[in-house]
């Protein structure tokens, strides 16, 4: 059975595919970044890697958390970068029985191509995220990758 992580980010619940995170952390300090999307909140160093750190709520429902205080960075890791996702709280981490998995008729819609389904449990139904897709579909990464290279590149 696939395993998920199951967070809160707005007032809805979704999951990543295990594999995809690296870790979960408290979050930490961020230097922010000028002129870069919104949902982008700055850069940080977790283990020693420097990362971006981008606001799902922001992402998702265009409501930035004001204050990082007391939230956490979900560390995923994805074909373009590693990545760390502010999320209220890191629920659990589940195995999903395959049968639970439904496509999303959301999933034609270009803006949200990212949700990758619906799990459906017996007292709720948490929207996967496809972690790839979702970093590779938000405008500005090129730039954000670009800039946590060259940070990298200094800091040798």
């Amino acid at each position: 059975m696939p395993k998920v992580v199951v967070f809160h980010a707005g007032k809805e619940e979704y999951a990543l595919p295990i594999e995809n995170v690296v870790s979960i952390e408290k979050v930490e300090e961020v230097r922010s970044i000028p002129h870069l999307p919104s949902f982008v909140r700055g850069i940080t160093k977790v283990r020693g890697e420097l990362i971006p750190v981008l606001d799902l709520s922001d992402i998702l429902y265009h409501t930035s958390s004001e204050s990082l205080k007391g939230l956490f960075l979900l560390v995923i890791d994805t074909e373009t970068m590693q990545v760390g996702l502010v999320v209220k709280e890191a629920k659990e981490i589940i195995e999903v029985p395959v049968d639970s998995f439904t496509d999303v008729g959301l999933l034609a819609y270009s803006k949200t191509n990212y949700f990758s389904g619906v799990i459906n449990l017996e007292d709720s139904m948490i929207t996967q995220i496809d972690p790839n897709v979702l970093v590779k579909s938000l405008d500005g990464m090129k730039e954000v990758k670009d800039y946590v290279n060259e940070q990298k590149t200094h800091q040798n």
